[in-house]
């Protein structure tokens, strides 16, 4: 706190640190330390996947923390460092993922998918929400194998680790927000070398 009540604020508490010799860590290293050390993600499946959009690599990974489960659909490689188009999305799977796969109807997923596709390369990072009484891999299993057959389917820290396992820390952001505040993607160890809206 400082003297007058208020909450004080990062360089406020490097004054105080500096003036008492006492050490300090902010939630950014907090954040680095913890990505460093601990991994909150793990894969559990991957499979190619063909969707009205283009063919695409399904990886689903599982939330150690909550076992939830999220999915990336990935197109294409990148070196380190190279900026790659992302779009994260985080809603229901049954009502907004399947459609966005199966059909030419229009939202925010299957435009990013389209992006993806005429970019040649680009993850779409899929966080579920819902989803609790069917299990997620099961679904994707009956629905890939669907798609298939020959008669012609917001937790910043675990987005970040998924990217991260991806290979992507420089994001083509897709979004229609030009103003948002990248602060906390910063403290996960990604940038946004440009933000990219939905094509029209």
């Amino acid at each position: 706190m400082n003297e007058d009540g208020s909450m004080a604020r990062l360089p406020q508490l490097y004054e105080i640190a500096e003036k008492f010799n006492l050490k300090i860590v902010s939630i950014a290293d907090l954040i680095a330390y913890r990505l460093k050390h601990e991994s909150l993600i793990e894969k559990i499946y991957e499979s190619e996947l063909k969707t009205l959009w283009g063919d695409f690599k399904l990886m689903a990974f599982r939330q150690t923390t909550t076992d939830d489960e999220h999915l990336a659909f990935v197109k294409g490689n990148w070196n380190e460092n190279e900026p790659v188009l992302v779009r994260v999305e985080s809603s229901s799977f049954t009502n907004n993922l399947l459609d966005a796969i199966r059909s030419d109807k229009q939202s925010n997923l299957s435009a990013a998918l389209k992006m993806i596709e005429k970019e040649g390369k680009g993850a779409l990072v899929f966080m579920q929400q819902e989803e609790k009484q069917i299990g997620l891999i099961e679904k994707l299993q009956a629905y890939n194998g669907q798609l298939q057959k020959p008669t012609d389917n917001r937790d910043y820290g675990v987005g970040a680790q998924i990217l991260r396992s991806l290979g992507i820390t420089n994001l083509k952001l897709i979004s229609n927000n030009k103003n948002m505040n990248q602060s906390v993607i910063h403290a996960y160890g990604l940038e946004v070398s440009e933000v990219v809206e939905f094509a029209g």
